[in-house]
Order: C-alpha cells, then structure tokens, then sequence
C-alpha cells in the first residue's frame, strides 16, 4: 500500500458513470417496477452506496476510508436503451476517492443485470469511467 501518511487531509470528491445497455422491453420492466426481483434501481443503488464503502475489500493495495458521502444516481434512457449509474463520493482524508466511485458504479450495474438478467442476457455493462475528480495534490480533473 502506499502511505499516504505525510499527505494532508483534505476535501476529495469523485464521480464516476457507467451504463447498462438493454432491450426496450427490459428497460420498460425496470421502470415499471415489474421486475421478479423487485425494484431494480432502488436496489442497484443501495447496492452501489455498500460497494463504495466495502472497495478497499476488493480491490488490493486500496486505502480503507472513512467516507463522509456517497450517492448512486440511476436514470433510465430510452434514447440507450438502457440505465445510466452516477456515483459521487466524498470524503476528507489523505488519498482520492475514485476507486470508490468506480466501485460503486460498477456494482450498481451489475445489481441491474443480475436483477433483470432472466429476461435479457444480452444486456452490456460499458463506459464505466471516472467522470471527475477534486482534490488531493494532483488537482481537479474532468473528462472531455
């Protein structure tokens, strides 16, 4: 693990998106609450918000945080079709929090496939990417 011990805590925010890509049938099952699971993206977010604060489990060499915030948004697109999974997370501290966004996200998403997967396998997880980021001696980034 790299120490980050000599580092300053300060205010760090990351925001990370993906998408699941599915049928129109799929989706119009997911917003209609019709799902045999149950509510698809009120479980896919809490499901996001428990992988954020469980990341430095999964991934090796990742800091153990204390995380001041985490939010999942889930918004359906007919245009995809499919869901777009946004994950904020903040938190003071030593290192950044984009492994957790990323981590959220990730899970959120295939909370969603698993959910739904019975009535469409061919539904893709893509674009999971770190959106922005704010904080930390490295600065502010946002993608193009």
């Amino acid at each position: 693990m790299v120490d980050v011990s000599a580092k300053p805590a300060t205010e760090r925010v990351a925001v990370a998106e993906g998408r699941v890509v599915m049928k129109p049938e799929t989706l119009a099952i997911v917003q209609a609450g019709e799902a045999k699971k149950g509510d698809v993206l009120g479980t896919a977010r809490i499901a996001g918000i428990m992988a954020a604060k469980r990341a430095h489990e999964l991934i090796p060499l990742c800091h153990p945080l204390l995380i001041s915030k985490v939010s999942v948004e889930i918004d359906p697109d007919e245009a995809l079709p499919g869901v777009t999974v946004r994950a904020t997370v903040k938190v003071t501290g030593q290192t950044g929090v984009e492994m957790e966004a990323l981590t959220a996200v990730s899970v959120a998403c295939l909370t969603v496939y698993d959910m739904v997967k019975a009535v469409d396998r061919g539904m893709r997880i893509e674009a999971i990417r770190v959106m922005e980021k704010a904080g930390g001696a490295s600065g502010s980034y946002r993608a193009e």
